[in-house]
């Protein structure tokens, strides 16, 4: 599958638009992780833990768009993005969004 953030790509040609596709997790860490990140604020710095569980929430994201696309028979997605947001305290909801398209071989 072919992803891009741009609208066009040079060289290749869309022959079909499939439509909006979207994936979404929501992610939370555990109590102890949260007491641990708590106390890294007093201090400043990386937040390793948090940094950790976005990057696993982006990645179950990224590949349910990929799913939906997929199924509906696209070989890309362009224009894509992703958006979170805080659910509750230590939760959080991360977004992958698109355009499933078809391009030419």
């Amino acid at each position: 599958m072919f992803i891009t953030t741009t609208e066009n790509v040079p060289g290749k040609e869309i022959v079909d638009v499939k439509g909006l596709v979207q994936g979404s997790t929501v992610q939370s860490k555990h109590v102890g992780r949260d007491i641990g990140a708590g106390l890294k604020t007093l201090v400043g710095g990386e937040i390793k833990g948090y940094s950790e569980m976005m990057n696993e929430a982006r990645e179950i994201a990224t590949q349910r768009m990929i799913q939906e696309a997929e199924s509906m028979g696209a070989n890309g997605i362009i224009g894509m993005r992703y958006q979170s947001s805080q659910i509750m305290n230590s939760a959080a909801e991360v977004i992958a969004y698109g355009t499933a398209v078809v391009f030419k071989d």
